[in-house]
C-alpha cells in the first residue's frame, strides 16, 4: 500500500511541478553552471546502493592544492536558498518513482557510514529512505546523530499511513518556517564518525 501511495503522489507532484522544476533547472544553469544535478550513491532499503539526484547547490571551487574547497566554502547563496526551501531535494520524486526512495523514511546517508553504525542504528535500512522523515520534522540537521538516528529507528517500529501523513504536513510547515537546516558551523552536517569508544 505504501509503495502504491508513494508511486501515485511522486508522479502526480512531478506533473505538478514541472513548471516549477524547469524554472529551477533554468537557474541552477545560469548561476553554477552544469551539471545540472547532483548524482550521489546512497545506501537505501536493506544498504543496498542506489543512485539519489538532487539539485546542485554547490560550486566545484578548488584550493591551490587541487582538492575541493570545505562545502561551507563551496556553498553559495542560491544554493543556501535551495536547500532552506528544499527545492534541492525535488529531484527525489524520480527516486520515488522509480521505487529507491519513498517519500517518508530516514534520511538517505552516506555509503561510508554504514559500517560505522550500531545494530539498533542500522535499522534505519529496514525500511525506504525518504524524501522527509520523522527526523526532518522533528529538528532535521540541528540534531545530535545519536537523537535522529533514535527518530530513525522509532519511525521504522511506528510507521503507518497516518503517520506518514503527519510527517508531510510537518514537513510543509517546517518548509515554511525553515527550520534546523544546518547544524551550527556545517553546510549541513558534521561527519559521522560512528559511536566514542
Amino acid at each position: 500500500m505504501k509503495r502504491i501511495v508513494d508511486l501515485i503522489l511522486a508522479a502526480i507532484a512531478l506533473i505538478v511541478l514541472s513548471v516549477l522544476l524547469l524554472i529551477v533547472i533554468w537557474l541552477v544553469r545560469s548561476k553554477l553552471g552544469s551539471p545540472v544535478f547532483f548524482r550521489q550513491t546512497r545506501p537505501g532499503l536493506h544498504g543496498k546502493s542506489f543512485v539519489m539526484v538532487k539539485f546542485r547547490t554547490m560550486t566545484d571551487a578548488r584550493g591551490a592544492d587541487g582538492q575541493l574547497l570545505p562545502d561551507s566554502e563551496r556553498l553559495t547563496a542560491f544554493g543556501r536558498f535551495l536547500r532552506a526551501t528544499s527545492l534541492d531535494e525535488l529531484p527525489e520524486l524520480w527516486n520515488v518513482v522509480k521505487g529507491d526512495m519513498s517519500l517518508v523514511g530516514p534520511r538517505p546517508l552516506l555509503m561510508e557510514y554504514l559500517p560505522l553504525y550500531s545494530p539498533e542504528q542500522a535499522r534505519r535500512h529496514e525500511v525506504r529512505p525518504g524524501v522527509t522523515g520523522w527526523a526532518q520534522v522533528n529538528g532535521r540537521n540541528a540534531l545530535s546523530w545519536d537523537d535522529k538516528f533514535a527518530l530513525d529507528v522509532w519511525y521504522v517500529d511506528h510507521q503507518s499511513l497516518w503517520l506518514d501523513i503527519r510527517i508531510l504536513w510537518l514537513t510543509v510547515r517546517k518548509v515554511l518556517i525553515r527550520e534546523g537546516i544546518s547544524a551550527a558551523d556545517n553546510a549541513t552536517m558534521p561527519k559521522f564518525k560512528g559511536r566514542e569508544p
